[in-house]
Protein backbone atom coordinates (compact mmCIF):
# COMPACT_ATOMS: atom_id res chain seq x y z
CA UNK A 1 0.00 0.00 0.00
CA UNK A 2 1.35 3.57 -0.94
CA UNK A 3 2.34 5.74 2.19
CA UNK A 4 -0.75 8.58 2.81
CA UNK A 5 2.06 10.73 4.30
CA UNK A 6 3.86 13.22 1.37
CA UNK A 7 7.71 12.69 1.70
CA UNK A 8 10.35 15.05 1.62
CA UNK A 9 12.58 15.21 -1.27
CA UNK A 10 15.81 14.12 -0.17
CA UNK A 11 18.11 16.61 1.18
CA UNK A 12 21.08 17.99 -0.77
CA UNK A 13 24.66 18.02 0.70
CA UNK A 14 23.89 17.07 4.35
CA UNK A 15 27.04 18.22 6.63
CA UNK A 16 27.53 20.30 9.58
CA UNK A 17 25.92 24.36 9.41
CA UNK A 18 26.74 25.72 12.53
CA UNK A 19 29.46 24.71 15.37
CA UNK A 20 30.24 26.22 18.67
CA UNK A 21 32.80 25.54 21.10
CA UNK A 22 33.21 25.89 24.68
CA UNK A 23 36.14 25.68 27.33
CA UNK A 24 36.75 26.41 30.60
CA UNK A 25 37.77 29.57 31.74
CA UNK A 26 41.12 28.86 33.52
CA UNK A 27 44.45 27.17 32.77
CA UNK A 28 47.39 26.07 33.80
CA UNK A 29 50.52 26.69 31.98
CA UNK A 30 52.55 23.40 31.28
CA UNK A 31 56.01 24.96 31.55
CA UNK A 32 54.88 25.67 35.52
CA UNK A 33 52.94 22.58 35.68
CA UNK A 34 56.69 20.55 34.56
CA UNK A 35 58.74 22.70 37.66
CA UNK A 36 55.77 21.77 39.72
CA UNK A 37 55.86 17.74 39.08
CA UNK A 38 59.36 17.59 39.33
CA UNK A 39 59.73 16.66 35.65
CA UNK A 40 62.49 17.44 33.27
CA UNK A 41 62.01 20.67 31.83
CA UNK A 42 60.25 19.97 27.98
CA UNK A 43 58.28 16.86 29.32
CA UNK A 44 55.21 17.84 28.54
CA UNK A 45 55.63 20.62 26.11
CA UNK A 46 58.07 19.24 23.78
CA UNK A 47 57.93 15.98 24.62
CA UNK A 48 53.98 15.82 24.26
CA UNK A 49 53.59 19.04 22.42
CA UNK A 50 51.55 20.80 24.83
CA UNK A 51 51.63 24.30 25.30
CA UNK A 52 48.17 24.96 28.45
CA UNK A 53 45.55 22.61 29.80
CA UNK A 54 41.87 24.14 30.38
CA UNK A 55 40.19 22.62 33.69
CA UNK A 56 37.01 23.00 35.43
CA UNK A 57 36.19 24.33 38.83
CA UNK A 58 34.12 22.42 41.01
CA UNK A 59 30.89 24.35 39.82
CA UNK A 60 31.17 22.43 36.30
CA UNK A 61 30.08 19.43 35.23
CA UNK A 62 29.14 17.60 31.91
CA UNK A 63 25.55 18.99 31.94
CA UNK A 64 26.64 22.42 32.87
CA UNK A 65 29.38 21.85 29.90
CA UNK A 66 26.38 20.97 27.50
CA UNK A 67 24.18 23.41 28.86
CA UNK A 68 26.39 26.21 27.53
CA UNK A 69 27.37 25.19 25.09
CA UNK A 70 24.38 24.33 23.20
CA UNK A 71 22.30 27.43 24.83
CA UNK A 72 25.18 29.79 22.81
CA UNK A 73 25.01 27.80 19.60
CA UNK A 74 21.54 28.30 19.02
CA UNK A 75 21.82 32.15 20.40
CA UNK A 76 24.59 32.93 18.12
CA UNK A 77 23.01 31.30 14.82
CA UNK A 78 19.43 32.60 15.95
CA UNK A 79 18.13 30.07 16.01
CA UNK A 80 14.46 28.67 17.39
CA UNK A 81 14.02 25.94 19.96
CA UNK A 82 11.36 24.27 17.65
CA UNK A 83 13.24 24.38 14.67
CA UNK A 84 15.65 21.40 16.17
CA UNK A 85 14.40 17.79 15.98
CA UNK A 86 17.14 15.75 16.88
CA UNK A 87 19.63 15.86 19.56
CA UNK A 88 22.38 14.04 20.49
CA UNK A 89 25.40 13.82 23.15
CA UNK A 90 28.48 11.99 22.83
CA UNK A 91 30.17 11.81 26.07
CA UNK A 92 32.07 9.44 28.19
CA UNK A 93 31.85 11.84 31.45
CA UNK A 94 28.73 9.62 33.60
CA UNK A 95 27.50 11.12 36.27
CA UNK A 96 24.50 9.44 36.08
CA UNK A 97 23.90 5.25 35.00
CA UNK A 98 20.63 6.04 33.77
CA UNK A 99 19.65 9.69 33.16
CA UNK A 100 21.05 10.96 29.60
CA UNK A 101 22.77 14.33 29.82
CA UNK A 102 20.55 15.04 26.93
CA UNK A 103 17.35 15.06 29.40
CA UNK A 104 19.12 17.64 30.67
CA UNK A 105 19.10 19.96 27.91
CA UNK A 106 15.60 19.47 27.30
CA UNK A 107 15.28 22.01 29.96
CA UNK A 108 16.45 24.59 27.31
CA UNK A 109 13.26 23.68 25.07
CA UNK A 110 10.95 24.27 27.45
CA UNK A 111 9.80 27.64 26.88
CA UNK A 112 9.57 26.91 23.78
CA UNK A 113 6.87 23.72 24.10
CA UNK A 114 9.42 21.86 21.75
CA UNK A 115 8.97 17.80 23.64
CA UNK A 116 9.70 16.04 19.68
CA UNK A 117 13.34 15.77 19.85
CA UNK A 118 14.52 12.50 19.17
CA UNK A 119 18.39 11.21 19.88
CA UNK A 120 20.19 10.22 23.44
CA UNK A 121 23.24 9.68 24.79
CA UNK A 122 26.32 7.46 23.00
CA UNK A 123 29.17 6.12 24.75
CA UNK A 124 32.30 4.70 23.93
CA UNK A 125 35.35 6.96 25.17
CA UNK A 126 36.22 9.45 22.39
CA UNK A 127 34.03 8.15 19.82
CA UNK A 128 30.68 8.45 20.99
CA UNK A 129 30.56 12.40 19.34
CA UNK A 130 31.46 11.00 15.86
CA UNK A 131 28.76 8.37 16.50
CA UNK A 132 26.64 10.81 17.15
CA UNK A 133 27.37 13.08 14.28
CA UNK A 134 26.96 9.69 11.97
CA UNK A 135 23.42 8.98 13.66
CA UNK A 136 22.28 12.93 12.78
CA UNK A 137 23.42 12.93 9.46
CA UNK A 138 21.78 9.53 8.57
CA UNK A 139 18.64 10.77 10.16
CA UNK A 140 18.44 13.88 8.19
CA UNK A 141 19.11 11.79 4.60
CA UNK A 142 16.92 9.43 5.85
CA UNK A 143 12.73 8.59 6.08
CA UNK A 144 12.62 9.46 9.37
CA UNK A 145 13.32 13.12 8.78
CA UNK A 146 10.80 15.63 9.23
CA UNK A 147 12.20 19.03 7.67
CA UNK A 148 14.37 20.02 10.97
CA UNK A 149 17.74 20.41 12.13
CA UNK A 150 19.90 17.75 14.36
CA UNK A 151 22.08 18.82 16.75
CA UNK A 152 25.23 17.10 18.23
CA UNK A 153 26.98 17.70 21.23
CA UNK A 154 30.03 16.38 22.48
CA UNK A 155 31.20 17.13 26.07
CA UNK A 156 33.55 15.89 28.32
CA UNK A 157 36.12 16.62 31.25
CA UNK A 158 39.48 14.72 31.10
CA UNK A 159 40.92 14.63 34.62
CA UNK A 160 44.04 12.53 35.53
CA UNK A 161 45.11 11.04 38.97
CA UNK A 162 48.19 12.67 40.24
CA UNK A 163 51.14 11.31 38.23
CA UNK A 164 52.26 11.42 34.45
CA UNK A 165 49.19 11.19 32.34
CA UNK A 166 47.45 14.36 34.26
CA UNK A 167 49.34 16.83 32.02
CA UNK A 168 47.24 15.10 29.19
CA UNK A 169 43.97 16.35 30.42
CA UNK A 170 41.37 19.29 29.44
CA UNK A 171 37.98 19.96 29.16
CA UNK A 172 35.14 21.41 26.99
CA UNK A 173 32.38 20.71 24.68
CA UNK A 174 31.76 21.58 20.75
CA UNK A 175 27.88 21.69 19.65
CA UNK A 176 27.35 21.59 15.78
CA UNK A 177 24.30 21.93 13.31
CA UNK A 178 23.31 19.59 11.23
CA UNK A 179 21.48 20.05 8.08
CA UNK A 180 21.22 19.89 4.09
CA UNK A 181 23.10 22.83 2.01
CA UNK A 182 25.59 22.82 4.80
CA UNK A 183 29.26 24.49 3.97
CA UNK A 184 30.86 21.28 5.59
CA UNK A 185 29.21 18.34 3.49
CA UNK A 186 30.16 14.56 5.02
CA UNK A 187 31.01 12.72 1.63
CA UNK A 188 28.88 9.71 1.41
CA UNK A 189 30.05 6.34 1.42
CA UNK A 190 33.43 6.68 1.86
CA UNK A 191 34.30 6.05 5.77
CA UNK A 192 36.84 3.81 6.73
CA UNK A 193 35.72 2.10 9.97
CA UNK A 194 37.79 -0.21 12.67
CA UNK A 195 36.32 -1.44 15.67
CA UNK A 196 37.65 -3.86 18.60
CA UNK A 197 38.24 -5.69 22.00
CA UNK A 198 41.18 -4.28 23.80
CA UNK A 199 41.69 -2.65 27.63
CA UNK A 200 43.72 0.71 26.42
CA UNK A 201 41.86 3.01 28.52
CA UNK A 202 38.89 2.37 30.20
CA UNK A 203 36.85 3.76 33.56
CA UNK A 204 35.69 0.78 35.72
CA UNK A 205 35.50 3.01 38.64
CA UNK A 206 31.95 4.31 38.66
CA UNK A 207 33.05 6.15 42.46
CA UNK A 208 35.97 8.05 40.40
CA UNK A 209 36.32 10.14 37.33
CA UNK A 210 39.79 8.95 36.80
CA UNK A 211 40.44 6.24 34.14
CA UNK A 212 42.57 3.47 34.02
CA UNK A 213 45.22 3.71 31.16
CA UNK A 214 47.83 1.91 29.81
CA UNK A 215 49.42 4.37 27.64
CA UNK A 216 51.75 2.30 25.65
CA UNK A 217 49.07 -0.13 24.15
CA UNK A 218 46.84 2.75 23.81
CA UNK A 219 49.22 4.68 21.20
CA UNK A 220 49.75 1.10 19.41
CA UNK A 221 45.75 0.21 19.08
CA UNK A 222 45.58 4.17 17.78
CA UNK A 223 48.20 3.62 15.03
CA UNK A 224 46.97 0.45 14.51
CA UNK A 225 43.22 1.98 14.14
CA UNK A 226 44.69 4.76 12.23
CA UNK A 227 45.96 1.80 9.81
CA UNK A 228 42.67 0.59 9.30
CA UNK A 229 40.50 3.09 8.82
CA UNK A 230 43.26 4.55 6.12
CA UNK A 231 42.68 1.22 4.28
CA UNK A 232 38.96 1.16 4.04
CA UNK A 233 38.48 4.47 3.51
CA UNK A 234 41.31 4.44 0.68
CA UNK A 235 39.67 1.72 -1.22
CA UNK A 236 36.33 3.36 -0.83
CA UNK A 237 37.20 6.56 -2.42
CA UNK A 238 39.32 4.67 -5.15
CA UNK A 239 35.89 2.42 -6.00
CA UNK A 240 33.93 5.68 -6.07
CA UNK A 241 36.69 7.15 -8.07
CA UNK A 242 36.86 4.29 -10.93
CA UNK A 243 33.28 4.28 -11.56
CA UNK A 244 33.63 8.44 -12.87
CA UNK A 245 36.86 7.19 -14.58
CA UNK A 246 39.32 8.41 -12.22
CA UNK A 247 42.27 5.83 -12.10
CA UNK A 248 44.97 6.88 -9.04
CA UNK A 249 45.59 5.92 -5.43
CA UNK A 250 44.30 7.90 -2.88
CA UNK A 251 47.10 9.52 -0.82
CA UNK A 252 47.69 11.88 1.51
CA UNK A 253 48.62 14.74 -0.64
CA UNK A 254 44.55 14.16 -1.71
CA UNK A 255 43.73 15.80 1.42
CA UNK A 256 44.06 19.75 1.85
CA UNK A 257 43.71 19.56 5.39
CA UNK A 258 44.21 15.96 8.30
CA UNK A 259 42.24 16.37 11.32
CA UNK A 260 42.51 14.09 14.46
CA UNK A 261 41.50 12.79 17.70
CA UNK A 262 44.23 14.53 19.86
CA UNK A 263 44.98 13.04 23.27
CA UNK A 264 48.26 15.16 22.90
CA UNK A 265 49.68 17.34 20.15
CA UNK A 266 52.82 15.11 19.32
CA UNK A 267 50.80 12.17 18.73
CA UNK A 268 48.95 13.92 15.58
CA UNK A 269 52.44 14.84 13.89
CA UNK A 270 53.57 11.18 14.83
CA UNK A 271 49.89 10.01 12.80
CA UNK A 272 50.53 12.47 9.80
CA UNK A 273 53.82 10.36 9.06
CA UNK A 274 51.84 6.96 9.89
CA UNK A 275 49.78 7.97 6.91
CA UNK A 276 52.69 8.69 4.54
CA UNK A 277 53.97 5.71 6.02
CA UNK A 278 50.93 3.60 4.59
CA UNK A 279 50.90 5.58 1.35
CA UNK A 280 54.62 4.49 0.85
CA UNK A 281 54.39 1.01 1.45
CA UNK A 282 50.84 1.23 -0.29
CA UNK A 283 52.79 2.31 -3.46
CA UNK A 284 53.97 0.28 -6.48
CA UNK A 285 56.95 2.16 -7.45
CA UNK A 286 57.63 4.84 -4.79
CA UNK A 287 60.67 7.18 -5.89
CA UNK A 288 63.19 7.38 -3.26
CA UNK A 289 65.81 9.10 -5.26
CA UNK A 290 63.84 12.51 -4.91
CA UNK A 291 60.73 14.54 -3.74
CA UNK A 292 58.12 13.14 -1.09
CA UNK A 293 60.17 9.53 -0.33
CA UNK A 294 63.72 10.66 -1.09
CA UNK A 295 65.83 8.44 0.98
CA UNK A 296 63.21 5.79 2.58
CA UNK A 297 64.11 3.05 0.70
CA UNK A 298 65.45 1.20 3.88
CA UNK A 299 61.94 0.82 4.60
CA UNK A 300 60.48 -0.41 1.36
CA UNK A 301 60.02 -4.30 3.29
CA UNK A 302 58.96 -3.57 6.37
CA UNK A 303 55.23 -4.47 7.72
CA UNK A 304 52.75 -1.84 9.04
CA UNK A 305 52.18 -4.14 12.05
CA UNK A 306 55.83 -4.65 12.74
CA UNK A 307 55.82 -0.67 13.16
CA UNK A 308 54.27 0.60 16.19
CA UNK A 309 57.03 0.79 18.53
CA UNK A 310 59.81 0.84 15.54
CA UNK A 311 61.55 4.50 16.45
CA UNK A 312 63.59 4.55 13.73
CA UNK A 313 60.35 4.11 11.42
CA UNK A 314 58.60 6.85 13.21
CA UNK A 315 61.52 9.57 13.18
CA UNK A 316 61.82 8.66 9.46
CA UNK A 317 58.54 9.63 8.32
CA UNK A 318 57.91 11.70 10.72
CA UNK A 319 61.07 13.71 9.01
CA UNK A 320 59.89 13.60 5.85
CA UNK A 321 55.91 14.58 6.10
CA UNK A 322 57.14 17.66 8.57
CA UNK A 323 55.93 19.96 5.63
CA UNK A 324 52.40 18.17 5.11
CA UNK A 325 52.16 18.21 8.91
CA UNK A 326 52.86 21.80 8.71
CA UNK A 327 50.65 22.53 6.10
CA UNK A 328 47.71 20.31 6.46
CA UNK A 329 47.36 19.78 10.07
CA UNK A 330 49.34 21.94 12.31
CA UNK A 331 46.53 24.65 12.30
CA UNK A 332 44.15 22.49 13.75
CA UNK A 333 46.07 22.26 17.00
CA UNK A 334 45.86 25.57 18.76
CA UNK A 335 42.74 24.67 20.82
CA UNK A 336 44.25 21.37 21.39
CA UNK A 337 48.10 22.69 22.51
CA UNK A 338 46.20 25.28 24.55
CA UNK A 339 43.04 23.32 25.98
CA UNK A 340 44.27 20.27 26.21
CA UNK A 341 42.23 16.86 25.64
CA UNK A 342 38.68 17.45 25.43
CA UNK A 343 38.34 13.85 24.87
CA UNK A 344 34.89 13.42 22.17
CA UNK A 345 34.93 17.45 21.56
CA UNK A 346 38.92 17.11 20.72
CA UNK A 347 38.77 16.27 17.02
CA UNK A 348 35.76 18.77 16.63
CA UNK A 349 37.64 21.08 18.47
CA UNK A 350 40.64 20.85 16.06
CA UNK A 351 38.06 21.40 13.42
CA UNK A 352 37.07 24.62 14.68
CA UNK A 353 40.48 25.59 15.15
CA UNK A 354 40.78 25.14 11.56
CA UNK A 355 38.25 27.20 10.41
CA UNK A 356 39.30 29.95 12.74
CA UNK A 357 42.67 30.30 10.82
CA UNK A 358 41.75 30.46 6.78
CA UNK A 359 39.26 32.74 5.51
CA UNK A 360 36.57 31.40 3.02
CA UNK A 361 38.35 31.66 0.23
CA UNK A 362 41.57 29.76 1.81
CA UNK A 363 39.19 26.76 2.80
CA UNK A 364 36.62 26.61 -0.24
CA UNK A 365 36.52 23.46 -2.07
CA UNK A 366 39.14 21.41 0.02
CA UNK A 367 38.45 17.93 1.46
CA UNK A 368 39.35 17.72 5.39
CA UNK A 369 40.26 14.77 6.48
CA UNK A 370 39.07 13.29 9.92
CA UNK A 371 40.36 10.54 12.21
CA UNK A 372 38.00 10.00 15.23
CA UNK A 373 39.31 7.42 17.46
CA UNK A 374 37.62 6.29 21.23
CA UNK A 375 39.62 3.82 23.42
CA UNK A 376 38.23 0.38 23.90
CA UNK A 377 38.19 0.46 20.76
CA UNK A 378 36.14 2.68 17.71
CA UNK A 379 37.71 4.23 15.37
CA UNK A 380 36.17 6.02 11.97
CA UNK A 381 38.07 8.02 9.15
CA UNK A 382 36.01 10.20 7.56
CA UNK A 383 36.00 13.30 5.13
CA UNK A 384 34.58 16.78 4.68
CA UNK A 385 34.01 18.92 1.25
CA UNK A 386 33.84 22.45 2.31
CA UNK A 387 31.45 24.38 0.26
CA UNK A 388 32.34 26.70 -3.11
CA UNK A 389 30.07 29.53 -2.25
CA UNK A 390 32.32 32.11 -0.37
CA UNK A 391 30.19 35.06 -1.00
CA UNK A 392 29.42 37.22 1.93
CA UNK A 393 26.64 36.09 4.34
CA UNK A 394 26.68 32.78 2.59
CA UNK A 395 26.79 29.51 4.84
CA UNK A 396 30.80 28.89 5.18
CA UNK A 397 31.35 33.11 5.70
CA UNK A 398 29.08 33.12 8.46
CA UNK A 399 30.65 29.38 9.96
CA UNK A 400 34.19 30.64 9.54
CA UNK A 401 33.01 34.19 10.42
CA UNK A 402 31.48 32.84 13.68
CA UNK A 403 34.68 30.98 14.91
CA UNK A 404 36.95 33.90 14.61
CA UNK A 405 37.06 34.98 17.84
CA UNK A 406 38.67 31.68 19.24
CA UNK A 407 41.89 32.70 19.72
CA UNK A 408 40.51 36.30 21.62
CA UNK A 409 38.43 33.80 23.95
CA UNK A 410 41.60 31.43 24.59
CA UNK A 411 43.44 34.94 25.72
CA UNK A 412 40.49 35.59 27.78
CA UNK A 413 41.09 32.61 29.85
CA UNK A 414 42.72 33.08 33.53
CA UNK A 415 45.68 31.60 34.38
CA UNK A 416 45.94 29.66 37.70
CA UNK A 417 49.58 28.41 39.44
CA UNK A 418 50.20 24.80 39.83
CA UNK A 419 49.49 24.70 42.97
CA UNK A 420 45.71 26.30 42.92
CA UNK A 421 45.43 23.66 40.20
CA UNK A 422 45.83 20.64 42.09
CA UNK A 423 43.86 21.70 44.85
CA UNK A 424 40.66 22.03 42.82
CA UNK A 425 41.69 19.05 41.14
CA UNK A 426 41.51 17.42 45.19
CA UNK A 427 38.23 19.11 45.56
CA UNK A 428 36.83 17.55 42.38
CA UNK A 429 37.95 14.18 43.59
CA UNK A 430 36.47 14.62 47.50
CA UNK A 431 32.81 15.85 46.10
CA UNK A 432 32.88 13.69 42.65
CA UNK A 433 29.36 11.91 44.20
CA UNK A 434 28.60 13.69 47.45
CA UNK A 435 25.21 14.56 47.73
CA UNK A 436 23.44 17.85 50.31
CA UNK A 437 26.27 19.70 48.35
CA UNK A 438 26.95 23.25 47.02
CA UNK A 439 30.35 22.98 45.09
CA UNK A 440 33.30 25.64 46.74
CA UNK A 441 34.79 28.08 45.52
CA UNK A 442 33.59 31.34 43.42
CA UNK A 443 31.91 31.35 40.48
CA UNK A 444 32.69 34.87 39.00
CA UNK A 445 35.72 33.53 37.80
CA UNK A 446 33.38 31.69 34.83
CA UNK A 447 32.63 33.29 31.38
CA UNK A 448 29.23 35.28 30.81
CA UNK A 449 26.49 33.09 29.98
CA UNK A 450 28.03 29.80 31.47
CA UNK A 451 25.82 27.41 33.20
CA UNK A 452 27.21 25.53 36.74
CA UNK A 453 25.82 23.73 38.82
CA UNK A 454 24.80 25.02 41.64
CA UNK A 455 23.55 22.13 44.22
CA UNK A 456 23.62 18.47 44.41
CA UNK A 457 20.16 17.66 47.11
CA UNK A 458 19.85 14.67 49.13
CA UNK A 459 18.33 12.69 46.40
CA UNK A 460 21.32 13.15 43.83
CA UNK A 461 19.38 16.27 42.05
CA UNK A 462 21.15 18.44 40.37
CA UNK A 463 20.09 21.81 39.83
CA UNK A 464 22.04 24.41 37.58
CA UNK A 465 21.68 27.99 36.96
CA UNK A 466 23.53 30.30 34.61
CA UNK A 467 25.54 33.76 35.10
CA UNK A 468 24.58 36.33 33.31
CA UNK A 469 25.76 37.20 30.05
Amino acid sequence: MPSLLPLLPEPPDVGILALEVYFPSQYVEQVELEKYDGVEAGKYTLGLGQKQMGFCSAHEDINSLCLTVVQRLVERSRLSWDSIGRLEVGTETIIDKSKAVKTVLMQLFQDSGNTDVEGIDTTNACYGGTASLFNSVDWVESSSWDGRYAMVVCGDIAVYATGNARPTGGAGAVAMLVGPEAPLVLERGVRGTHMEHVYDFYKPDMASEYPMVDGKLSIQCYFRALDQCYSVYRKKIQSQWQKVGVDKPFTLEDFQFMIFHTPFCKLVQKSVGRMMLNDFLAAPNPDTQSGLYKGLQAFRGVKLEDTYSDKDVEKAFQKASLEMFSQKTKPSLLLSSRNGNMYTPSMYGCLASLLAQYSAQQLAGSRIGAFSYGSGLAASLFSMRVSQDTAPGSPLDKLVSSLSDLQTRLDARKRVPPEEFAEIMKQREESHHLVNHTPQGSKDDLFPGTWYLERVDDKHRRQYARRPL
